[in-house]
């Protein structure tokens, strides 16, 4: 189980404070406005998306991995190496849809954080579509078995994970429902849904 700065040594109880207290972070990301002062498509921008989220949490929130992780049989990419395929993945362009999508593939590949690399690249993904193209995604219209599937193949074949990413665009980049739901659907993909990010909407009546 993950070293903590909460203490918490039982894995259930870890992953539920976790969801809690970051699901209620992504909301004070978008409420706050904070997360538009964020640097889009470097490795930079996606650390203090990580950062922001899981800093209450772990001491390596924000911070490379140190460790090799590996997820169904997939190995991530070698702590080894991580730093400079960071810096080649900043070079990558991502002047349009699909060399969006194919950096982001790429970021998912090196997977740099220790946990949590999936619901903030997700964000980090929406920050660029919203910048080169006036788009973001609407998580909550894509099947979480479809997604993981599609992201499973994507180093090998990556018209898959485009096509269900292109059709769930919107231009509602700004949209507080589509973001909200979207948290949501992010956090479900990786098992955690126990809350909805409604539960800490202060502006719910």
């Amino acid at each position: 189980m993950l070293k903590n700065k909460l203490g918490i040594n039982n894995s259930i109880e870890l992953a539920k404070v976790e969801e809690r207290i970051t699901k209620k972070k992504s909301l004070e990301l978008f409420e706050t406005g904070l997360l538009n002062s964020f640097e889009v498509g470097t490795f930079k921008g996606l650390s203090q998306i990580h950062k922001y989220l899981f800093e209450e949490i772990y001491e390596f929130a924000g911070k490379i991995r140190t460790e090799n992780i590996s997820k169904s049989n997939f190995r991530f990419a070698s702590a080894m190496y991580l730093e400079e395929a960071l810096k080649q993945i900043d070079r990558m362009p991502q002047s349009n849809f699909d060399e969006i999508i194919e950096k982001y593939i790429e970021m998912n590949i090196a997977h740099p954080f220790r946990e949590g690399n999936g619901r903030s690249t997700r964000i980090w993904l929406d920050m660029i579509l919203k910048k080169e193209i006036s788009k973001v995604i609407d998580w909550s219209k894509i099947n979480k078995e479809d997604y993981l599937l599609a992201m499973e193949r994507s180093p090998i074949k990556n018209t898959e994970i485009k096509m269900l990413l292109q059709n769930a665009l919107t231009d509602k980049i700004n949209d507080r429902e589509v973001y909200m739901k979207g948290i949501d659907a992010s956090y479900n993909y990786e098992g955690y849904n126990l809350y909805s990010i409604e539960d800490f909407d202060e502006k719910k009546e």
